[in-house]
């Protein structure tokens, strides 16, 4: 049984706590994309945490975590990832790595910075942690895979090529330092033995997980709207966040794939540069940014504050067909207790006319909201643990979400805890 979690729009949208949560019966879960540019904060007995490159299901002792082929893999920050759970009481978790994942490298995130300051004011609003230029280096076949640690003579004769490439970019385009062959083939050493204890052919051993019969959790990183392919292009990540990838990042039939899980924000929020058609600013924003998350909508890698907006029934009923959603996950719900009344954005207007469709990035550009608003619950919602308890108007701004988007809400989040969740049979 395989289950995907996955994000339904610019990711923030509180994967991290039911990929936990769900974790719980689960015996591997899986990483299948993306690096350390994206957290997801978890809250539980041992405090909380803000988990980068680490699987969500790190904190139970009957679970293994693995490290997908797709992962743009930072060793040094998983190792030291690994060491931070150990250091605050967490029992040391079962870690693979795939042979065939790729390393970032250290020159990665220099050209991701150098990059973003060439562009200035046209940046992506990259979090500078080498993902754009991992990925570029993948699809052109000079990035390192894991396994290529283990052949010295391959290994060295490569160093040499790739550093003929950069150090032609570093020299001429962001005039900066060479980088030195015989410096970055030690670094790379000094990564093959951090990595050695956790290196697995992942996709032979979910094989025979699969034909035991064995319960598989594949978590995806960001959201549906920052996929290069179907998001809001450029201003993208570098890696599919669909769960049909997680097939390929993880090395599984997709066929496999039976549940996936879109994980829905009862309002919006976004971190980096994008259109984001039902964005609000100031003191509206200011309130439900300090209110949102658990101590506020801040990155979890970054700190950054988060772009805040009223819910977008548009954005999530593409973002959740994109994912092939079977089910949604509706979070961070107890935020908006404080609101008279709830805005939803139910479609857009482009041109003088009224879709119901996402557009492409040009004209999504041109988009502004139409909203309708729905009357608030004016109380806390926190402790509720039935469906049937929530106030009416909680329970009709659900209803009407889940009829906009399509897809049957099972779940509803009402607080940053790990059980403060409610579940509907529908």
């Amino acid at each position: 049984m395989v289950r995907a979690i996955v994000g339904a729009n610019w990711g923030d949208e509180g994967k991290g706590k039911i990929t936990d949560m769900l974790a719980r019966e689960s015996d591997i879960i899986i990483r299948f994309q993306g690096g350390s540019n994206a957290g997801h904060t978890i809250i539980n007995n041992y405090g909380k945490f803000a988990l980068h490159l680490l699987p969500s299901g790190v904190f139970y002792d009957h679970t293994t975590s693995i490290i997908g082929n797709g992962v743009a893999l930072n060793i040094p920050y998983l190792m030291n990832e690994i060491q931070s759970l150990v250091d605050r009481g967490v029992p040391r978790p079962r870690i693979l790595v795939s042979d065939r994942a790729q390393i970032l490298m250290p020159y990665h995130v220099l050209f991701d910075t150098y990059e973003e300051a060439r562009l200035a004011g046209k940046s992506f609003g990259s979090t500078k942690s080498g993902i754009a230029p991992f990925y570029s280096d993948k699809y052109a076949k000079i990035g390192f895979q894991v396994s290529e640690l283990f052949d010295e003579e391959t290994l060295a004769e490569k160093v040499e090529r790739v550093c003929t490439l950069k150090n032609v970019m570093l020299e001429h385009l962001y005039h900066q330092p060479p980088i030195d062959p015989a410096e970055l083939l030690e670094t790379l050493h000094q990564y093959r033995d951090m990595v050695a204890p956790y290196v697995c052919d992942v996709s032979a051993y979910l094989h025979e997980a699969l034909k035991e019969g064995r319960t598989i959790l594949l978590e995806g990183q960001l959201g549906s709207l920052k996929d290069p392919d179907h998001g809001i292009y450029p201003m993208v990540t570098s890696s599919s966040t669909l769960a049909a990838y997680g097939a390929i990042g993880a090395g599984i039939p997709p066929y496999e794939i039976r549940d996936i899980i879109t994980v829905v924000k009862a309002y919006s929020s976004a971190v980096g540069a994008g259109a984001f058609v039902s964005e609000i600013f100031g003191d509206e924003a200011d309130e439900l940014r300090r209110r949102g998350g658990d101590g506020g909508e801040f990155g979890a890698t970054t700190g950054r504050p988060r772009r805040m907006g009223w819910f977008d029934a548009v954005a999530t009923r593409y973002g959740c067909r994109i994912q092939g959603a079977t089910e949604v996950a509706l979070t961070v719900l107890d935020v908006l207790g404080y609101l008279d009344e709830l805005p939803v954005c139910v479609g857009y207007e482009v041109d003088g006319e009224v879709t119901k469709d996402f557009p492409t990035t040009v004209k999504l550009e041109k988009a502004k909201p139409v909203y309708v608003k729905l009357p608030g619950w004016k109380c806390e919602i926190r402790g509720i643990r039935r469906y049937e308890e929530l106030p009416e108007n909680c329970r009709n701004y659900i209803e009407f979400i889940e009829k906009e988007i399509g897809v049957p809400i099972t779940m509803v989040s009402n607080g940053p805890g790990r059980d403060e969740i409610i579940y509907r049979n529908v």
